[in-house]
This record gives structure tokens, C-alpha cells and sequence, in this order.
């Protein structure tokens, strides 16, 4: 069984970026597609990026197209995160998310095996 364990997230101001990283374990990503979704308080869990399995094709939602960046090493079966220009309206917990049954994917319903989370606060 596959585990996905993110990382990266922390306090950082407006305007500043981070990385966060999803290594995965039990096996391997390379046939999957792979994406970072985001919870806000008192909101649903929404997209923000997802990559295919090649790493060819990448979506981003509209609030972080041009500022986050999603990529993907499968030799070292990790997904980043770049954030960059972060804004208040980025605080969220962000979740690594495999679709297991497809190799590419922009519905949040395909994506069946999911991290913790790690926690992205950005203050203004």
C-alpha cells in the first residue's frame, strides 16, 4: 500500500515562497497521476495543481496559475510544490493526492490515495 508523506509547509509572509515536497512509499509513482490540493478553514478541499504520470501535462487552478509550480521526480517517487508570490488567501492545508486507476487527472474524484497534510500559513 502506497503512503504519501508531505512536507515543506510552514509560516511565511506575504509575497515570500515556499516548497513543498510529497515522498511517497510502498510504491512507486511513476503510472500515476499526482496532485497538491488544499483545504482553507471553513472551506472544501479544492485542486490547486495536478502533473501526469510523465510529467508532460500540469493544471493549476486560476488562484495560483503563474505563482505555484508542480513537478515531479519518479526515480526519487516525489512531487513538489514551488509557491511563490504567496498570499494570505494561500493559507491552507495542503494535501499530496495519487490517482492510482489513471495517469492523468484535473477531478478531484479520480485521486484516491492521500497524504496528512502540511500546513501553509501566510501572514500579511
Amino acid at each position: 500500500q502506497m503512503r504519501l508523506v508531505e512536507s515543506g509547509g510552514g509560516l511565511v509572509q506575504a509575497g515570500g515562497s515556499l516548497m513543498l515536497s510529497c515522498a511517497a512509499s510502498g510504491r512507486g509513482i511513476s503510472s500515476y497521476a499526482m496532485g497538491w490540493f488544499r483545504r482553507a478553514p471553513g472551506k472544501e478541499r479544492e485542486i490547486a495543481a495536478t502533473i501526469s504520470a510523465s510529467g508532460r501535462s500540469t493544471y493549476y487552478a486560476d488562484s495560483v496559475k503563474g505563482r505555484f509550480t508542480i513537478s515531479r521526480d519518479n526515480t526519487k517517487s516525489t512531487v513538489y510544490l514551488q509557491m511563490n508570490s504567496l498570499k494570505p488567501e494561500d493559507t491552507a492545508l495542503y494535501y499530496c493526492a495519487a490517482a492510482t486507476r489513471t495517469n492523468w487527472g484535473t477531478t478531484k474524484a479520480l485521486y484516491d490515495c492521500w497524504g496528512q497534510g502540511t500546513q501553509v500559513t501566510v501572514s500579511s
